[in-house]
């Protein structure tokens, strides 16, 4: 499937059972265990240095329906709107479930709504907090960078684009990639990014080039999110809230790189922050199955850019 543009493999048969009593022990084990068939999924020639999946897996909570585990280029991720959304779609229509679906995430619960009339799945999302705003990090070639760092399932810095002159189009992707990977690196050797709950979700995920209405996400190593990035989009309603510049319940449309939009708003106040709300849709793109042959050289995956 994609949203919004960004792809989503969903892995349905063929994967071990992955077991660990939460979510987060699964991904422990599926980081140590199943990284070659990450891969395999993932790179070329099955896939490219862009493609994103996902597992689903034995729930954690006796009233979710699934647990799921997502995983990119780099490894396996902790949270992801735009799977969220498409998975929204996916159950429903395979009569997996009905209505609501339960999700266990490593980051935490997600519910999510699919509407057959509208093909829009809204999803409610992890709290989301911010930890800073207006900090401030060297960056090799570019200068001090002013960006804020909230969390939204994955912990993003969120740099205005303007101040870097520059722009959130196709054609400026490859500056994009390099500026977000040197502002990743720069802060992540800045310091310590810190879970209040979870040492597992104390890692810096991405970095965020935010215009007026519009995200581009760069995360991973060097991927460049299709979509608004509902995590993102999710951390973006915190900051918002916390400057004054969205009430609860009031919304706003962020567009991604290729235009398409996530509308998103903070739900509900917690004490840390807010628990977010993100709509969006997803598409079908096609049905596959996949062959590793053993004589196969280039089995395990390869990536070239």
């Amino acid at each position: 499937m994609h949203t919004a543009g960004e792809p989503l493999r969903i892995v349905l048969r063929g994967a071990p059972d992955i077991p660990g009593e939460t979510i987060l022990d699964q991904r422990r084990w599926a980081m140590e265990h199943l990284d070659v068939l990450r891969r395999q999924l993932m790179f070329e020639p099955r896939g490219h240095a862009d493609m994103y999946g996902a597992f689903l897996t034995k729930p954690e909570r006796p009233d979710s329906d699934f647990g799921v585990l997502f995983m990119h280029n780099e490894g396996f991720s902790t949270m992801c709107g735009h799977a969220v959304i498409a998975l929204g779609r996916a159950v429903v229509e395979s009569g997996l479930t009905e209505s609501i679906l339960r999700l266990d995430t490593p980051a935490g619960l997600v519910l999510s709504s699919y509407d057959v009339g509208t093909g829009q799945t809204t999803f409610e999302g992890i709290e989301s907090f911010v930890s800073e705003l207006d900090a401030k990090v060297e960056v090799p070639g570019v200068g001090e960078v002013k960006y804020d760092l909230a969390f939204g399932g994955a912990f993003y810095a969120y740099v205005d684009a303007k101040a870097l002159d520059l722009e959130l189009i196709p054609s400026e992707t490859g500056k994009l990639i390099d500026l977000g990977r040197r502002m990743k690196k720069a802060v992540m050797e800045s310091g310590e990014i810190v879970h209040p709950d979870h040492p597992d979700l104390g890692f810096l995920y991405g970095v965020i080039f935010v215009g007026p209405e519009r995200n581009v996400c760069v995360f991973a190593d060097g991927e460049i999110d299709r979509s608004p990035t509902g995590t993102g989009v999710s951390g973006r309603m915190a900051i918002h809230f916390e400057r004054g510049e969205l009430a609860l319940g009031e919304s706003m449309t962020i567009a991604s790189i290729t235009g398409e939009t996530f509308t998103a708003s903070p739900y509900r106040k917690t004490d840390r922050g807010v628990v977010p709300l993100v709509s969006g849709k997803a598409y079908v793109t096609g049905r596959s199955s996949f062959v590793i042959e053993d004589a196969d050289p280039l089995k395990e995956g390869f990536l070239i850019r």
